[in-house]
């Protein structure tokens, strides 16, 4: 696929944040992800138990171990998010396997126990979610830029 003559996959689809550490840098970059499909692989939607009532079999949504199975999954969401996100940095992990659902959440204690503070955790994740949305000004600058680049095709 080409769009105007330029082909989607050869473009970068990251995000760096650079973290400064006395003379050196830590580099974190997160990419944008395609899609859930190994997280949904990974961790399947939870199904509610079916009950019978009068008018027949209906699922139990009131469940209280389908309501606490569903809330794993959201954390589960996030934090696949996050750690797939930051595939492109590298990262070896004391305890998170992205191979496993369980570990997940624990991305954000391992960078603590790495000396991460508050401040540079939230601005992990922050990075994260700037490689997985678009927001106005995001916007605003591609289209100047597009529109700058129009104009010196036309100017030249």
């Amino acid at each position: 696929m080409r769009i105007g003559g330029i082909d989607p996959t050869e473009l970068p689809n990251e995000e760096v944040l650079v973290l400064p550490r006395g003379d050196k840098q830590i580099v974190f970059r997160a990419r944008g992800l395609k899609d859930f499909n190994e997280f949904n692989k990974l961790c399947p939607e939870p199904l509610p138990q079916k009950m019978l009532t009068k008018d027949g079999a209906k699922y139990d949504f009131d469940d209280p171990n389908y309501k606490e199975a569903v809330i794993d999954r959201d954390r589960k969401l996030d934090a696949y998010v996050i750690v797939a996100s930051l595939e492109p940095s590298a990262i070896e992990w004391d305890t998170v396997d992205l191979s496993k659902p369980s570990t997940w959440t624990s991305w954000e204690s391992d960078l603590q126990n790495a000396g991460f503070s508050v401040a540079e955790i939230i601005l992990i994740r922050r990075l994260v979610m700037a490689a997985n949305s678009l927001d106005d000004e995001k916007l605003r600058q591609a289209r100047e830029v597009f529109l700058r680049g129009t104009q010196e095709k036309s100017v030249g």
